[in-house]
């Protein structure tokens, strides 16, 4: 039985938020605030974080700033949706750029997911409100130099984090020629 492209992009798209939403309950089921621990070494660590905003922790606005920024994303993700949808009848557009796209679409909505649903599920905030869940840490350098603690790439982030920044990358570094077409 061949699968179609674009059941194979929602297939891809399924297993990806499914696997960041588990490791989202895990972590929140199963460490405190706070808590970490060694995966491999000082090199890679699960650290539960909540993410109040956008990436890196970043916020504007309070109240009304999360809902507008949970609103965009919900906007951007339904646009995303479209898109690759639209690209898929096309017919001749590179398979890398529609799983590039399903990629930052995939970690798009695992992050709404957390901001939608979070806080009512586990009754710290109303609809909209609830804070994304982060646990991934590899710090690139974490060591002491001249007796002062210096680490390099210090933010903490989740799978779909990872799949945004992966996707963004993969079109940027190698399909943008065909974006500069369009």
């Amino acid at each position: 039985m061949k699968i179609s492209k674009g059941k194979w992009l929602l297939l891809l798209g399924a297993v990806l938020v499914i696997a960041d939403q588990v490791t989202k309950v895990l972590v929140k089921c199963n460490m405190d605030l706070g808590d970490s621990f060694n995966v491999i070494g000082q090199w890679f660590r699960i650290c539960f974080v909540e993410n109040k905003g956008m990436a890196f922790g970043m916020s504007f606005g309070g109240v009304l700033g999360k809902y507008l920024l949970t609103a965009f994303r919900v906007i951007l993700f339904g646009v995303l949706t479209w898109w690759i949808n639209k690209l898929i009848k096309k017919g001749d557009v590179p398979t890398g750029v529609l799983v590039g796209l399903t990629l930052i679409t995939a970690g798009a909505l695992g992050n709404i997911i957390d901001c939608l649903f979070y806080g009512l599920i586990w009754d710290y905030a109303p609809f909209m409100q609830g804070r994304v869940v982060d646990m991934l840490y590899f710090p690139l350098i974490d060591t002491y130099i001249g007796g002062r603690h210096i680490t390099f790439f210090d933010p903490v982030f989740n799978v779909a984090d990872s799949c945004v920044t992966v996707g963004a990358f993969y079109l940027i570094l190698f399909k943008w020629k065909y974006f500069k077409n369009l």
